[in-house]
């Protein structure tokens, strides 16, 4: 298993680790999507997967939930 940290900028609820949530379970091989909220600042989201993760798939995945990735 591979654990990859992530830096997300503009979680401030429950919801919105929920759509995080959704869209990086979705990616191929991600097994486990733990997030740490610090509402209104950046946000840690830890992703577990079988499979190394493309950034940009990631990163589109973010985008597509409604947020930022931090580089």
């Amino acid at each position: 298993m591979i654990t990859t940290a992530y830096k997300v900028q503009g979680m401030t609820c429950d919801h919105c680790v929920r759509a995080v949530t959704s869209e990086l379970s979705a990616l191929v091989g991600v097994s486990e999507v733990s997030v740490n909220l610090n509402a209104g600042a950046v946000s840690d989201v830890t992703v577990t997967s079988s499979v190394a993760l493309d950034d940009a798939a990631v990163r589109s995945a973010v985008d597509e939930a409604g947020y930022e990735l931090v580089v």
